[in-house]
């Protein structure tokens, strides 16, 4: 077994924190704000999306008076304010991180804005447990395209087929298996995954809480088989 997982990659909104409703409320109410309609199925369109991506999807497909890059400003700058309230740690998510970096080099690969993602990881106490962390703004292209996870791969200096992906929602385990990775899928309640992406999951999660070294193992042994 050793060695055939060299490390394990982490999403951070929706597996570590429950930012998902946060992004859905702030994003909802700056589109009625300035003029837009939000549609049912927005939030989950949006999920995955880089910065730049959801900003030009709000300014342009959903009708907001505003040029992508204010609402991308404006809208980051409020999920920053919420942030400093509170940042809304998923139950048992940091003792989770913890326990999987006590095995293996862990990387982060997020949709989240680089300030957010400081924030986040500052206020749980877990900013040292990741040897390299990326934001889809340094990327080509945000989820589901393969970009972040490659890019996090190459600077922990692993092979993505060798490395197990945590992931909530439908476009990012589309990224992280585009990638090469084992995904494990752990859906957020109000947001389940989309039968094709479901299907890409190596392993299915209820919780957070559910992931341990030894589902690690399994996916080292399967991917070894």
């Amino acid at each position: 077994m050793v060695g055939v997982v060299d490390a394990v990659l982490f999403d951070l909104d929706g597996v570590i924190v429950d930012s998902e409703p946060v992004w859905e409320e702030v994003r909802g109410a700056y589109v009625a704000e300035h003029g837009g309609v939000w549609q049912p199925d927005t939030q989950r369109r949006l999920m995955g999306m880089s910065t730049a991506e959801w900003a030009e999807y709000l300014s342009g497909e959903l009708g907001v008076d505003r040029s992508a890059e204010q609402v991308a400003t404006e809208v980051v700058t409020e999920m920053a304010r919420r942030y400093a309230q509170h940042v809304p740690l998923i139950d048992g998510a940091d003792a989770v991180v913890r326990r999987i970096a006590a095995r293996w080099p862990l990387g982060l690969a997020s949709s989240s804005p680089t300030r957010l993602i400081a924030a986040a990881l500052d206020a749980t106490g877990l900013a040292g447990a990741f040897g390299a962390t990326l934001s889809t703004e340094e990327t080509a292209r945000g989820k589901p395209a393969p970009d972040v996870w490659l890019a996090v791969a190459q600077r922990l200096g692993v092979d993505p087929a060798r490395c197990v992906a945590v992931e909530d929602s439908s476009n990012g385990v589309r990224s992280a298996a585009a990638a090469g990775c084992r995904v494990v899928a752990v859906p957020h309640g109000s947001y389940p995954l989309d039968p094709d992406a479901e299907a890409l999951a190596a392993v299915l999660l209820p919780s957070i809480g559910a992931l341990t070294p030894e589902v690690v193992e399994s996916l080292g042994r399967r991917s070894a088989e």
